[in-house]
């Protein structure tokens, strides 16, 4: 029986929580929250199922070794104490990738070098024969973790990071991230029972997770390649197995999935996203301008978006979210109407107050997920007139 070992994955700030419980539903075991990382263990075959259904990591590693660094010394001696013929030969090529968080070491790149030099050291030394850096489609990602004086010497389980899903070929001016889109989807609460929609749709990729998450479709399951199938142990029939295993837990979805964009250019470019991710036939994308739309479906309506922030794009801000108000509350009544923002000062024009706020980063922009209820009726009226006062 294949033995479980452990893995670190990565994530946003403010997603700890929910990629743990991801994690766990899953069957991770030892399952533990940090700052920005996830801890768990599993075996060979969690780790193939970690890759292809967490929707919040970025990242999954495998650490291999621990030890103190002081010096390059130091930090020369415990890269050379690994046997690296474990996990390649003399033929194949690997990159290292660096984090730093320490007073010894300041430069990334010269961790990076010292690193390489051990390990091209350990097998010239053995075979004869160096292996070469190959920085774009290496053999074996290495990662090299220091914090203060401790390294963690990790291989990348996952290969380019985990919000390159696959499906999306073409994006707008500011696409927002995957993971990202995944996070707030579990945030809000979005499971898939009810309708849904994202008024400002962009080139679909919250609508691409919307639907993933309501049919329970794995995450990455239109991803091109991970890091581990270039292993030494990399077994083909387990990971088969493992989708198949996963595919089987799909399920059936009952309402609407729809996306408004004003652009056709956004419009053509979100369809064939959806249709990379073989989501067409969940998700219909209309151009409309959401400011002049009412809600289109019976039943509460779950929203989720991302407007523009006035970083890249040239809007007047104070009418835009002035409209975005007006709009929840002359046109969506039962609606739970979610967005993210970086432009903190516009939140004052929405005119209604959030139920929620959630602190995220979008990019280096420090954001917030802005949770508003749009109720219909009598109370309605009443609670948006005592937010007008």
């Amino acid at each position: 029986m294949e033995k479980n070992f452990k893995m670190v994955a990565k994530t946003f700030f403010g997603f700890e929580e929910i990629l743990a419980k991801e994690v766990q539903q899953l069957g991770g075991q030892d399952v533990q929250t940090g700052t920005r990382v996830v801890t768990f263990s599993g075996d060979k075959g969690f780790m193939y199922k970690a890759n292809l259904s967490l929707r919040t990591a970025l990242k999954i590693l495998k650490p291999i070794k621990w030890f103190k660094v002081f010096n390059d010394k130091s930090l020369y001696d415990g890269i050379a104490s690994i046997d690296w013929s474990q996990f390649m030969n003399e033929k194949q090529t690997f990159v290292v990738d660096v984090t730093l968080y320490s007073e010894a070491f300041n430069n990334s790149q010269f961790v990076a070098l010292k690193t390489k030099d051990a390990i091209v050291d350990q097998f010239r030394e053995k075979t004869g024969v160096r292996p070469s850096i190959d920085k774009d489609f290496p053999d074996l990602r290495i990662h090299i973790h220091l914090d203060r004086d401790q390294c963690t010497v990790s291989l990348d389980t996952s290969g380019e990071s985990l919000h390159q899903r696959g499906y999306r070929s073409a994006t707008n001016i500011a696409p927002i991230n995957e993971v990202l889109a995944a996070g707030m989807l579990i945030l809000s609460g979005w499971d898939g029972t009810s309708h849904f929609l994202d008024p400002m749709c962009g080139s679909g990729t919250i609508l691409a997770e919307a639907a993933m998450i309501a049919c329970n479709i794995p995450a990455n399951i239109n991803r091109k390649e991970f890091a581990f199938e270039k292993w030494n142990d990399w077994d083909n029939d387990l990971f088969d197995q493992i989708i198949d295993s996963l595919m089987k837990k799909t399920r059936e979805f009952h309402y609407t999935i729809k996306g408004f964009d004003k652009a056709p250019s956004a419009v053509r470019k979100a369809q064939d996203n959806i249709q990379n991710a073989n989501l067409d036939d969940y998700v219909t994308i209309e151009q409309k301008d959401f400011f002049e739309t009412e809600k289109q479906t019976e039943g509460p309506l779950h929203m989720v978006f991302n407007p523009p922030y006035g970083e890249r794009l040239d809007i007047d801000m104070e009418r835009f979210y002035r409209e975005i108000g007006d709009t929840f509350k002359q046109g969506y009544p039962n609606t739970q109407a979610w967005f993210i923002t970086a432009n903190l000062e516009a939140l004052k024009f929405v005119g209604l107050k959030p139920s929620r706020k959630i602190k995220l980063f979008n990019g280096k922009l420090e954001a917030r997920l802005l949770k508003y209820d749009i109720y219909e009726g009598s109370k309605r009226t009443k609670f948006q007139s005592r937010e007008e006062e």
